[in-house]
């Protein structure tokens, strides 16, 4: 039986603001915007993922999902376009022998080793790994 990842909810206080940031900044693609008297659905996809995001209004927990991963095979270019879609992105980062955290791209550039961080508008939190071919 294969178990299939397909969507997570993101709490958003403002759904044009979250839209406009993961469509324009973060390059995700618009799989669906409905909007009817009752609800609105907004739907986008990471490039090359199998697993969406739907932006919700929630004005009680905007910014509460934390720790969403997203996999890159070059961390460097991948910084390289967030920043150049206007993004305000952390600086790499790894973790030492005993756990720590320490800046700068892993020395040995290991599998799941360097990592970015950014958030949206609302605080939703995203870590960038690096998982080289």
């Amino acid at each position: 039986m294969d178990w299939k990842l397909e969507l997570v909810i993101l709490p958003v206080s403002d759904v044009d603001r979250a839209k406009n940031f993961y469509v324009e900044q973060a390059g995700f693609a618009v799989d669906v915007d409905v909007v009817t008297p009752a609800f609105r659905i907004v739907q986008v996809t990471p490039p090359g993922s199998a697993c969406s995001v739907t932006l919700m209004r929630n004005t009680d927990n905007p910014g509460s999902v934390q720790g969403l991963h997203l996999v890159v095979s070059d961390i460097e270019a991948a910084r390289k376009e967030l920043l150049d879609r206007g993004m305000d992105i952390g600086d790499f980062f790894h973790h030492g022998p005993t756990g720590e955290q320490l800046p700068g791209l892993h020395p040995e550039r290991v599998k799941y080793g360097t990592y970015l961080q950014f958030s949206d508008p609302d605080g939703n939190g995203w870590l960038v790994q690096e998982v080289p071919a």
